[in-house]
C-alpha cells in the first residue's frame, strides 16, 4: 500500500511543479495546492499506515490495549490542511485582486511595479 501511495505521491508533486512553472497565477495557486496535498499525504505514508484501533488508552493502563494507529501524523496533516486552505484562500483573493487592478493573470504581464523598457531608471 505504501509503494502506491508513494507512486500517488510522486505524480502529485510532479503535476504541482509543472501548475507552479505554468505563467497563469491561477495555475500556480492550483500547483500550490497540489504541492500542499503532495506533502500532507507524504507525511500520513511516512506514519506508517495500520488498520489499528483508535490510540485510546483504558482506563488505569499506560499505553494503548493491542495494536493503534499513529496519531502524531494525523495530528500533523490536519494541522497542515487548515494551515493550507487558509493560504490557498489568502492567495485566491489576491489574485482575484491582482485581476481586477491589472486585468491579466499572466506573470508576465503584470510588471506595474517595474520601469520601463525605455526609461532609465537611474536618472
Amino acid at each position: 500500500m505504501e509503494g502506491i501511495l508513494a507512486v500517488i505521491v510522486g505524480i502529485l508533486f510532479a503535476a504541482g511543479i509543472y501548475l507552479m512553472l505554468s505563467r497563469n497565477l491561477l495555475r500556480f495557486l492550483f500547483g500550490l495546492t497540489l504541492l500542499s496535498n503532495a506533502a500532507n499525504l507524504s507525511i500520513f505514508t511516512v506514519g506508517r499506515l495500520t488498520a489499528g484501533s483508535p490510540p485510546l488508552i483504558p482506563l488505569g493502563a499506560y499505553k494503548p490495549a493491542g495494536e493503534a494507529a499513529n496519531a502524531l501524523p494525523q495530528a500533523l496533516v490536519l494541522t497542515a490542511i487548515v494551515i493550507g486552505f487558509g493560504l490557498f484562500a489568502f492567495s485566491l483573493v489576491l489574485a482575484i485582486r491582482a485581476y481586477a487592478s491589472l486585468g491579466t493573470l499572466q506573470t508576465g504581464d503584470m510588471r506595474t511595479a517595474e520601469p520601463e523598457e525605455d526609461e532609465d531608471p537611474y536618472v
